[in-house]
């Protein structure tokens, strides 16, 4: 029997005995199933894709995604916006994403007739409206929340951000509203968000998961994957393709920025941070 024919007869008896998937049961169904993996990733690979990334622009990154095979992936609704730009370019960030879902409430939304209001709301904080994620962050993180777009609720607001900022995120992604707006402006953290909220999280809202996978503009965040802003909006790169793409990515920019910085020279234009 030669060689060809063996294939064959290898290749029909996978088909009469397919590979079964290792599904869950009935009852592991019922409790609740992820069916998406988390992975995790060592300081020291989050900080090499970093550098990979480091000074990429959103529209660099758009074109690597192309040249992988991944047209349009990841690019974020443009509804999600920066909350202000500066000219110093601050209000960018390239960082290691770690998510955050927030769905709406089925708790009573006000204190129970003899509690006073300052008790539920601590607790509503405390047990159903928490930021268990403020545990990983670390430096380089990108906070990416996805929250409850069709109320008014201010999950984001000047203290809390300014924290996790301290605690080493580069910046912040939601598919929702943040308030005190003004405040953050000046404080200077990068947000990214869809629209001005007011309200508190209590009765509103409370946290689902942490570290699962996400749903941002349309566009899925897992754990890891690599989130970079800019004026142009948001992008997010698949981590497995993450340094194939930077590689293009940065080829693209580096190209860009000769061609720009001669059209400086011509046109008297004094060499910025965007050219060297």
């Amino acid at each position: 029997m030669n060689e060809f024919m063996k294939l064959t007869i290898c290749f029909l008896v996978l088909l009469a005995y397919p590979i079964q998937s290792q599904q869950p049961d009935k009852k592991e169904l019922a409790k609740g199933v992820n069916f998406i993996e988390t992975k995790l990733y060592s300081e020291e690979e989050d900080a090499h894709i970093l550098k990979l990334f480091e000074g990429l622009r959103v529209a660099d990154v758009s074109d690597g995604l192309d040249m992988v095979g991944l047209p349009g992936v990841g690019l974020v609704d443009p509804a999600i916006h920066p909350d202000w730009t500066n000219s110093d370019l601050s209000h960018q960030f390239r960082g290691i994403a770690i998510t955050v879902r927030y769905v709406p409430t089925q708790k009573p939304d006000r204190p129970l007739p003899d509690q006073k209001f300052q008790e539920w709301e601590g607790n509503f904080y405390n047990a159903y409206s928490h930021e268990a994620f403020t545990n990983i962050i670390k430096k380089g993180s990108a906070i990416v929340i996805d929250d409850v777009e069709e109320k008014d609720i201010g999950s984001i607001g000047s203290y809390n951000i300014l924290n996790w900022h301290k605690l080493g995120a580069v910046g912040v992604v939601t598919d929702a509203s943040s308030r005190d707006t003004d405040e953050i402006k000046i404080e200077k953290v990068p947000l990214y968000l869809r629209k001005k909220g007011r309200g508190i999280r209590p009765g509103r809202n409370e946290i689902e998961s942490v570290n699962r996978p996400v749903v941002i503009g349309g566009v899925l965040v897992c754990p890891g994957d690599i989130v970079v802003a800019d004026g142009d909006g948001v992008i997010v790169v698949p981590r497995e393709k993450a340094e194939l793409v930077a590689k293009f990515a940065r080829q693209i920019l580096d190209k860009d920025k000769e061609g720009r910085k001669q059209l400086y020279k011509e046109t008297g234009l004094p060499e910025d941070k965007t050219v060297k």
